[in-house]
């Protein structure tokens, strides 16, 4: 970790309790120097080991982007690959994405990418999964005017709450798809980890823009 501490800007839960913590702590990024631009500042919630979030960044050298990955082994594992391929335009936070208000200004970013997010199956769990209202709420904090959330799934029945949620809290729906690489999105689709292991098995990818109107 000390050796990735470049790309490194966030680590750890600032208190045990989460929600005290997005309410009462403040430790908000400046882009600007962080970056050293004023590019449109983009993230992935859940990067794993990187391979998205790398691909996006090489397309995109006028965008910047953040990762965000809970798990220390595997964000690891994605710093390194940036910082082995000297990739400028990524920087990461070691956190959990309830948290994310302590780091993030609000209305300061462009898109959110969700790639095969958890699912989280059963009523107990459903406000710990990414889509949940309580999460969507976060977004919308953090969203720009306009600002959209990716999502990719292999999970038809998240999918379909996760489009309900979006509909309930604020965004409109845009782009769906139920069979992502037989669709007209096929094309600039980045296939993430996951996404291949589910491809090969003949899964069908779920996919969807949710796109934050405010009144």
């Amino acid at each position: 970790m000390a050796a990735c501490s470049s790309v490194l800007i966030a680590r750890g839960s600032p208190v045990k309790n989460l929600k005290e913590a997005a309410e009462t702590y403040r430790a908000l990024l400046d882009f600007k120097q962080l970056f050293g631009n004023d590019n449109p500042v983009e993230a992935e919630i859940g990067c794993g080991n990187g391979g998205f979030i790398f691909a996006l960044a090489k397309r995109y050298p006028a965008r910047n982007f953040l990762a965000v990955e809970l798990c220390s082994n595997v964000i690891l594992t994605a710093m390194e690959r940036v910082l082995r391929e000297g990739i400028p335009n990524v920087r990461f936070l070691n956190i959990p994405a309830e948290i994310l208000p302590c780091y993030l200004p609000e209305r300061s970013i462009s898109a959110l990418y969700l790639n095969f997010s958890t699912p989280l199956p059963g009523s107990t769990h459903a406000r710990q999964r990414l889509t949940s209202p309580r999460f969507l709420e976060i977004y919308a904090r953090l969203l720009c005017d306009g600002g959209k959330i990716y999502q990719k799934t292999d999970c038809g029945w998240f999918f379909d709450d996760s489009l309900a949620n979006y509909a309930a809290c604020g965004f409109r729906v845009e782009d769906v798809t139920r069979d992502l690489h037989h669709s007209a999105y096929a094309q600039e689709n980045i296939i993430t980890e996951y996404e291949a292991t589910f491809l090969a098995q003949g899964k069908p990818i779920y996919r969807c823009v949710a796109v934050l109107e405010r009144p």
